[in-house]
């Protein structure tokens, strides 16, 4: 069929008052299995249509709602406006008696006010005139069918559009974007446009998907649906239900008030949907059949897996030196949504909320629960409505806040036992003999000078508070507290395992494999360009696209600047902190000379904060700039699979924070003080700083210090102003950003609900918030030794964070689409890891950290009466202070008001009369000894106990694994009734068959009749049927 031409003048005035036109901002694109509704209707109504390309049009871009005694369809008021039809403002808008906007539910139906918005693409554009806004009807030429859509210019204008200042940029993009959603039409999609918006030369695509697409996709995707058959959960019976009973009364005031929420004890039985056997499953309801978050799954599948294979193309001559280009192009790529949003065709692609969450008027939604019984800080006290929230956000969102929620709950027996041991050494210290020794004022020893001629000699008993500190945390009863940290990882592991199952029961998730080979064989956006690029480079003739992969070869500069970047940066965080010791250094050794006594007693204090505020500001500028580079790191390797991008960037992210947040404390905990030398022979660095010491009562004070400034300061700095402040600066510079003139019709609209999610924060995925939480259970687990307080920081600031995290969810983030997923992935392997390495660090700690060991030692070996007295002197050493080397010694040797002839250090080294004098003594290898003894043991038996705990403690329930079994059972029993039901209606209708051909034989004439159980007869059966 030939096109038909444009329409003169005179032909447009005429139709503007007899049919429908069509404008872009509101138009809806049909696919042609579309089910017949109101705009349908009042579209095929219209018989005396002009010429078929015309009805080919009004089929594919439905007007506002139309009823059959409108006179009046408006394309655009302002287009009309411009062509001279509407000289006074709002005289078809008052013509209208339903507002529109209202009808669509401001932007979460279609202007049909019938067909629901599953999907929002967004693009930039650019106006061809100077006027408001310019309608354009899309042409349809039936002979080359609906791929080739062209846009015309504006009825009533003098020739084409002046395209002179579109570049050749967003000429290319806009038949991208052409072809992209002609694509989308054949696939069964809706689509329906509007540029009219209150942001500037923003504009969106509205997408619906009908019912004949969600059937055919859900099946595509294996989905399970509820199906029409219950079935009773079991329940517990005697003791176990009266204990259920009470424990259900007791937390009834901490439960959310969602529909939902509590135990059911009746489930629908679900089957992986099949439109074959739809009569299985419940279709009473086929609007809420499947919901807004399964409805948006479908689409987004349907969006990656539509191609759009146009390259850019130019004008003239630039466009035919392009077209051999093109031509391979289109031979050997293919651009789906991941692309096109990548190369900025569209700039953002979302599905909508339900609705608003804030306001008197607004209709109940789930956003608007979600928001008053989860997302507020009052109510941190209750539990989360995990089911509502799975049943929103998808199941990966669902699995982070479940695992949130888990994680919460058991640090609460973690923190009564961690404030248990913290305040069994407040109350011991004053029964603790070696810190009531170093407070001793008539012990009187001499200690050796911390630092070369500055510093000078100094009192033991000056330490007594630094001493009296460190028993808080360095008892006996943190050795008990770390062999129940390490039980207590395993036991939160096994719990979340359970929960997990429990979780996939309900969620029906039980026989779902999180990666099917459809999904897994889908590459990413970079991956496809750049095996395209790589195929330009050849000859697409004689090799296919599909034959085309990135070998290790195409990847090794990507794994040399990766090994080279992780190089440098674990150096940098080793540069770092090696500088802050020389701050150390220098700074203790400054202010041993002030002149302020308050100064010189507080040296240790004084250094120490300092030095970790300085560790805390550099650990969180790290943080942010190595998340960054582990992306761009990943981004050059090119993984295949989203999964394979995410596991890479996962453990790329984890390795660096890993570091940038432990090597401060690893320090502390394991080498200081280890390398310091004696006095007389010190281990200087760079020739003039001396290394620093740990102060008499050890180092684990000053761990401990450590620890909590830099746990305490990245949860509150990072995790949760960072979390607040940045979203909302993003959203405020958006918001600038959007701001341009208004006329008084623009200012009094109401946003549509697509406007509204777009100048939300795009969802960005879940990684950060999982490592700040993994990050956080390393401090919980890692040097839990040095600081039991540690749960119940964690405790707070989990408490905190969960709101927190739901706020920003809720209110903050564009609707993230919904993920299917059993479990956590990559997280729960690196969960395990740290908590076998917190067996073994916790071990050192202990061991070599603490005076735990040493204490045991002389107990047993060298107390004669088998207490701790004399033990701070079986410690230090002797040093005759005439063996200092030249230019070392104190400048001022009289400061005590004595002179010194013998002052002591911290080690096990043998006396100046010795034979050998200032030599290692019998005493450290013994101790030494004993505290590699201890790791062994230690190590060992909490494994062991860790393992018997994973060992008797199943990972699926026994209810659960009796449900699933159940399941099982009813399903063969569902379709072996279908199988006999079938089987009955095959021999009942061959049986009525059989008694009406009787019949017609005994009343027909004596024809010859053919064989009863003949080929014909079968066929005819098979047809019947």
């Amino acid at each position: 069929m030939k096109e038909t031409p444009p329409p003169s003048q005179e032909d447009i005035a005429q139709q503007t008052t007899l049919k429908p036109l069509l404008p872009k901002d509101a138009g809806a694109v049909h696919g042609e299995a579309t089910p017949p509704g109101p705009a349908d209707e009042s579209l095929t109504s219209l018989e005396e249509a002009p010429s078929y390309e015309a009805m080919r049009v009004n089929e594919k871009y439905s007007s506002l709602p139309a009823e059959a005694d409108r006179g009046v369809h408006i394309i655009n008021i302002r287009a009309i406006d411009d062509l001279g039809y509407l000289q006074s403002e709002g005289t078809l808008l008052n013509s209208l008696a339903v507002d529109p906007d209202a009808n669509c539910k401001y932007g979460l139906y279609f202007r049909d006010g019938q067909r629901k918005v599953d999907y929002i693409l967004v693009y930039n554009y650019k106006r061809t005139s100077s006027h408001n806004i310019l309608a354009r009807v899309l042409h349809v030429d039936p002979s080359l069918g609906a791929q080739n859509l062209k846009q015309e210019p504006l009825p009533g204008k003098d020739g084409p559009l002046d395209t002179g200042e579109i570049d050749h940029h967003e000429d290319d993009k806009r038949s991208r974007r052409e072809e992209y959603e002609s694509n989308l039409l054949e696939a069964g999609l809706e689509l329906e446009k509007d540029e009219g918006t209150k942001i500037h030369g923003i504009g969106f695509v509205k997408i619906h998907a009908p019912w004949n697409v969600l059937c055919r996709e859900a099946e595509f995707l294996k989905l399970k649906m509820p199906t029409k058959k219950m079935y009773q959960i079991n329940q517990s019976r005697g003791l176990l239900k009266k204990i259920n009973s009470v424990l259900q009364k007791m937390t009834e005031p901490i439960q959310p008030r969602v529909a939902g929420n509590r135990s059911q004890s009746m489930k629908r039985l679900s089957f992986t949907f099949s439109r074959e056997k739809q009569h299985l499953f419940d279709l009473s309801d086929k609007d809420s059949f499947f919901d807004s978050k399964t409805r948006s799954t479908i689409v987004y599948e349907i969006l990656k897996r539509t191609t759009c294979s146009k390259a850019s193309m130019g004008q003239g001559e630039g466009r035919k030196k392009d077209t051999a280009l093109l031509n391979k192009r289109r031979k050997c790529g293919q651009y789906g949504i991941t692309s096109l949003l990548a190369n900025g065709v569209y700039t953002a692609a979302y599905p909508l909320h339900d609705g608003d969450f804030e306001g008197e008027d607004v209709e109940v939604n789930d956003r608007k629960i979600l928001c008053e019984e989860w997302a507020t800080y009052g109510a941190f006290y209750k539990y989360q409505p995990i089911h509502l929230i799975r049943k929103y956000f998808g199941e990966k969102v669902g699995l982070y806040f479940a695992w949130l929620g888990v994680y919460t709950q058991m640090l609460i027996p973690a923190s009564i036992v961690g404030i248990i041991v913290f305040l069994y050494g407040c109350f011991t210290v004053d029964e603790n003999t070696p810190s009531m020794e170093m407070c001793d004022q008539r012990n009187n020893i001499t200690m050796c000078p911390l630092c070369d001629r500055t510093c000078s000699y100094w009192k033991l008993s000056s330490a007594c508070a630094t001493a009296r500190a460190s028993h808080f945390f360095d008892n006996p009863a943190t050795v008990f507290f770390s062999v129940f940290m390490a039980l207590w990882a395993a036991m939160f592991m096994e719990h979340w395992k359970r929960k997990q199952m429990r979780l996939n029961y309900k969620w029906d998730l039980t026989g779902f494999e999180e990666e099917e080979e459809t999904v897994k064989a889908h590459p990413r956006a970079e991956y496809e360009a750049k095996v395209l690029k790589k195929s330009l480079r050849k000859d697409c003739r004689h090799k296919e696209i599909d034959k085309e992969k990135l070998t290790w070869k195409d990847r090794l500069p990507a794994y040399l600047t990766n090994l080279v970047s992780f190089i440098f940066m674990i150096g940098l965080t080793f540069a770092i902190v090696f500088a802050v010791i020389i701050y150390r250094i220098s700074t203790a050794a400054a202010l041993a000379i002030s002149s302020s006594p308050s100064g010189r007693s507080n040296v240790r204090v004084t250094v120490t904060a300092t030095a970790v505020i300085i560790n805390l500001v550099v650990i969180i500028i790290l943080d942010e700039l190595y998340g960054s580079i582990a992306r761009w790191l990943t981004q050059i390797e090119v993984p295949k699979t989203d999964k394979n991008f995410e596991e890479r960037l996962i453990f790329k992210a984890f390795l660096l924070k890993f570091v940038n947040a432990y090597t401060p404390i690893f320090y502390v905990a394991f080498f200081k003080g280890r390398f310091v030398g004696r006095p007389g022979d010190y281990v200087y660095i760079f020739g003039s700083f001396r290394m620093e010491e740990c102060a008499p009562g050890g180092c684990l004070m000053e761990l401990c210090i450590q620890l909590s400034i830099i746990m305490l300061g990245k949860q509150l700095i990072q995790n949760n102003l960072f979390e607040i402040g940045i979203p909302k600066m993003k959203k405020f510079f958006r918001y600038l950003k959007q701001q341009r003139p208004i006329d008084h019709e623009e200012s009094t609209k109401k946003k549509q609900r697509y406007e509204v999610d777009y100048n939300l924060e795009p969802f960005a995925g879940l990684t950060p918030e999982y490592m700040e939480m993994i990050i956080q259970f390393g401090f919980v687990t890692l040097f839990v030794a040095s600081f039991p307080l540690a749960p119940l920081f964690a405790l707070l600031n989990n408490i905190i964070e969960i709101r927190l995290d739901a706020k920003k969810f809720v209110t903050e983030l564009r609707r993230p689409v919904a993920v299917r997923a059993k479990d956590i992935g990559i997280w729960y392997n690196i969960l395990r890891g740290i908590g076998k390495l917190a067996v073994i660090i916790n071990a050192f700690v202990i061991s070599f950290t603490s005076d735990f060991i040493p204490r045991l030692v002389y107990r047993y070996m060298y107390s004669s009466n088998g207490s701790m007295h004399g033990f701070v002197n079986h410690t230090l050493s002797y040093f005759n202070v005439s063996d200092f080397q030249a230019g070392t010694a104190p400048n001022d040797p009289m400061e005590l008001g004595y002179e010194v002839q013998i002052c002591r250090y911290k080690d096990y080294r043998e006396p100046p009369w010795s034979e050998n004098k200032y030599e290692i003594s019998k005493d450290f290898w013994a101790v030494l000894a004993a505290r590699l003894a201890f790791v062994i043991v230690f190590q060992n038996l909490v494994m062991f106990m860790s393992d018997f705990v994973d060992w008797i403690i199943p990972d699926i329930p026994k209810d659960i694994s009796q449900q699933i079994h159940k399941e099982k059972v009813l399903l063969v029993e569902l379709f072996m009734k279908e199988e006999q039901g079938k089987q009955q209606m095959l021999e009942t209708t061959k049986e009525k068959d059989n008694l009406q051909g009787d019949n017609c034989n005994n009343h027909s004439p004596p024809f010859p009749r053919p064989q009863r159980g003949s080929a014909a007869s079968r066929r005819s059966y098979h047809v019947a049927i």
